[in-house]
């Protein structure tokens, strides 16, 4: 399976911000997107999404030799800030996300079969998510996609909030994801990018490129990277 971004184009007030990106993302990685601020990180997984309508090209997902546009319902986002219902417990949240999700999911599961998955201490389960820290509210949001296994998941910075162990199980869960799922993970860290990413796409001037595979674990890495991304206008 695999991911075919084909001239992607987007303008806000007359600002091209994505001018034509284009790439292939292939299932078994994690890719890591990498930009300077205001690149159009955010607005390339919104048009991905479906949240923000592409002014140009097309999103396709092929499998199996056949090719078709990336629905809404194909995609997994995990936003830097989450959005959750916080006057509901954690517990309540998944139960409901489960009942209308159900044609979708393992049966025989429970709620705390997926908590238990994400490390979620049983006193957290029955607390408002409104009194969750944002490292909690994100590991929420990704324990919905061990429910529903969208074919695509973007990750907005999500592991920027998590503490030192709460991002290594992170790490282990989305290496594990990425046998079945193509990944795509935003990130201005050099350092994590590196950790965590099989290969690194860089959003420069509107369009995407690839940092070479063979560099990314290489003295010259860092140097490549910022070559590619200091002429951002």
């Amino acid at each position: 399976m695999q991911l075919v971004l084909d001239h992607i184009v987007k303008t806000f007030d007359n600002k091209k911000v994505l001018q034509g990106a284009e790439f292939i993302f292939q299932q078994g990685k994690i890719y890591g997107l990498l930009g300077r601020n205001g690149a159009g990180k955010t607005t390339l997984f919104n048009c991905l999404s479906g949240e923000t309508k592409m002014d140009g090209g097309r999103a396709l997902l092929e499998e199996n030799d056949t090719a078709r546009e990336l629905r809404e319902q194909d995609v997994g986002y995990v936003y830097s800030l989450p959005i959750l219902p916080e006057f509901l417990t954690g517990y309540e949240f998944v139960k409901f996300f489960m009942d209308i999700n159900k044609d979708k999911l393992e049966p025989g599961r429970t709620p705390d079969d997926y908590f238990d998955l994400m490390s979620i201490a049983k006193e957290d389960r029955h607390r408002l998510i409104k009194g969750y820290s944002h490292g909690m509210k994100n590991k929420l949001q990704m324990l919905l996609f061990l429910l529903t296994k969208p074919p695509v998941i973007l990750l907005d910075e999500p592991l920027t909030s998590f503490d030192v162990i709460v991002a290594l199980e992170m790490k282990n869960l989305l290496r594990e994801m990425k046998t079945d799922h193509i990944l795509i993970f935003s990130t201005h860290i050099l350092q994590l990018a590196t950790d965590l990413c099989d290969e690194l796409v860089v959003l420069n001037n509107g369009a995407l490129s690839s940092v070479p595979s063979e560099l990314l674990h290489s003295p010259e890495f860092e140097a490549s990277v910022i070559e590619l991304l200091k002429d951002e206008g």
